[in-house]
């Protein structure tokens, strides 16, 4: 399986309206769990998210191209 590097966020039984709105419930969604956290608690937020969804994908090489991409954008 490739990795899905166009927008492809959505909720199963919400309508949008805008193609950008999904994305919207989620940076909305991050925002509000990293609220109240410590910049140290936040990263280990940030660390367990890593890992749940990397878990969730499974596939090693669909990981390892997404860490390919995220590493040449620094």
């Amino acid at each position: 399986m490739p990795l899905i590097t166009q927008p492809n966020l959505h909720e199963p039984g919400k309508r949008y309206f805008q193609a950008y709105t999904p994305g919207d419930d989620f940076y909305e969604a991050l925002i509000e769990t990293h609220q109240g956290l410590t910049d140290e608690q936040s990263e280990v937020v940030n660390a367990r998210l890593i890992l749940l969804l990397a878990n969730h994908i499974g596939d090693i090489g669909v990981l390892r191209e997404a860490l390919q991409i995220a590493r040449a954008g620094v």
